[in-house]
């Protein structure tokens, strides 16, 4: 895609339309609004005065006009974006996705946004680039037949009054994280017959080249003799081998603090039957979005690659396939974690804590002193939020309300649960130290939680249940349904925050 960055005469744009937000209820005076309705012969101000179109978040008017000598696009595309006072940077990526969706279906492949923004300029070239690359995702990979050309060629940005350089730069950094987004989605859409443990080993090694990151991956025989009986204990019904991926930036001039370093965590199970305590077939397909935040982690870390921050991260994904074979762990069975702490594993279907376990162990072994891990780790978070929140619980107040904050900054949503002492009972066990399962169906999310937690040492630590947030069972105006790699922006401004 091809990218420009606009800071007048944005009529006179070599593009073929022209797409400009509209606020509820507004009224054309002056501006932008105000030399489009001119150009149009009053077209713009009749749509705009008319009940049909008021400006609601997601409403849309195509207009047809002649345009002039000067004037190359003969269309516009009005696209509400409700009430001024919610507009923020979030709703910028909105509005670009719409527009490039809208767009594309109608032929147009090339256009100007205009997107009546009064962030900083970078910001909103951001924000407009992210949302016009994840609008081109779709989930046709593998159709040889009805495949959509969805492909904007070029995208022209305006913000008044900005600096060219702000915007261009800020378009690049979009595009990354866009990029990104859908490096993450197009793994979390992958058939598990094809994104196996390994296969998802091979294409971290890979995108780890490109970027800059180093890459090193335990196989079975390295994390056995290091002691994860816990992750192991899930891996061993498969055919498929377990590997762990670890990820590091290593900035050229670090400027965070000494000795701190943030590391991303993140399930990773490839195709999850539920083990010996197999899943019902109906919806198992599913199942292979199981390794979303092992994606997620991977879809940051590629950005982080190519952002250069200054400080340094880890990253790591537990890639195990949970499957029902003679040598899979059964329900009763005792193991134990690389810390030596022992699990009476009750149902093998609760196998994401069991490799996260290990996984956050080995980040806060290599030095992490701040620890965020991922996961589509309960069936629970769906039934508490819903697919609107993400749940995020952790032992420190400052880190949890840290990521909460840059999600509401991003457009992303996090809501806290409690992860108390008195809820760690739950998995006390008779016979073990903890259990992998407690209290019924009480309090299903605050338990798996509280499991990993008690594989963390003293690192600051934050938990998100990103079961209910990672897939979107519809599509809308901005994006396919499907994966979302949610979480991956918020990701992003914490570190930025830490710098």
């Amino acid at each position: 895609m091809k990218s420009q960055a606009i800071t007048n005469n944005f009529q006179e744009a070599n593009v073929d339309a022209l797409a400009v937000a509209i606020f509820k209820d507004e009224k054309i005076t002056s501006g932008i609004l105000k030399d489009l309705d001119k150009l149009t012969g009053g077209l713009v101000d009749s749509v705009i005065k008319t009940e049909e179109f008021k400006g609601e978040a997601g409403e849309t008017v195509f207009l047809r006009y002649a345009a002039n000598g000067k004037v190359k696009a003969n269309r516009i595309l009005l696209i509400g974006v409700g009430d001024k006072i919610d507009y923020q940077l979030p709703q910028v990526a909105v509005l670009a996705g719409t527009a490039a969706r809208y767009l594309i279906k109608h032929n147009i492949r090339s256009f100007a946004l205009a997107p009546r923004s009064d962030a900083d300029g970078s910001d909103v070239a951001t924000s407009a680039a992210q949302g016009i690359v994840t609008s081109q995702f779709e989930l046709d990979k593998y159709r040889t037949q009805d495949k959509k050309d969805n492909k904007v060629d070029t995208f022209a940005l305006f913000v008044e009054g900005a600096r060219d350089k702000d915007l261009k730069s800020g378009l690049s950094r979009g595009e990354i994280i866009g990029d990104s987004m859908n490096f993450t989605r197009d793994l979390a859409n992958e058939p598990p017959n094809i994104l196996h443990p390994t296969e998802m080993a091979n294409r971290a090694q890979k995108m780890a080249k490109e970027v800059g990151l180093k890459c090193e991956i335990l196989d079975q025989a390295k994390m056995e003799k290091m002691g994860m009986g816990s992750l192991m204990s899930v891996s061993y019904g498969s055919a498929q081998p377990p590997k762990m991926i670890i990820l590091k930036y290593e900035p050229k001039k670090s400027t965070g603090k000494k000795g701190e370093l943030l590391a991303l965590v993140g399930k990773g199970i490839t195709f999850d039957t539920g083990g010996i305590s197999i899943k019902p077939s109906e919806g198992m397909d599913a199942m292979k979005y199981d390794m979303s935040g092992g994606a997620t982690v991977l879809g940051t870390m590629r950005a982080i690659g190519l952002l250069q921050p200054t400080v340094p991260v880890l990253g790591i994904i537990a890639a195990v396939e949970n499957m029902p074979d003679g040598k899979a762990s059964r329900p009763a069975d005792v193991v134990t974690a690389m810390t030596g702490k022992t699990i009476e594993i009750l149902n093998t279907d609760a196998e994401g804590r069991l490799v996260l376990a290990d996984a956050v162990a080995y980040a806060e072994k290599q030095g992490a002193t701040k620890i965020v891990d991922m996961a589509t780790l309960t069936g629970a978070v769906i039934i508490a939020l819903g697919d609107l929140n993400t749940a995020v619980l952790g032992n420190d107040q400052g880190l949890v309300d840290e990521i909460i904050a840059c999600g509401k900054e991003m457009g992303e949503d996090f809501w806290q649960l409690p992860v108390s002492k008195e809820y760690s009972k739950l998995i006390k066990s008779d016979i073990a130290d903890i259990k992998n399962i407690g209290g019924g169906r009480k309090a299903g999310t605050i338990v798996g939680a509280v499991f990993i937690q008690e594989f963390i040492k003293d690192a600051k630590w934050a938990h998100l249940d990103i079961a209910g947030t990672a897939w979107a069972d519809d599509a809308k105006p901005h994006r396919v349904k499907g994966p979302t790699a949610v979480a991956i922006r918020t990701l992003l401004k914490l570190v930025e925050k830490s710098q």
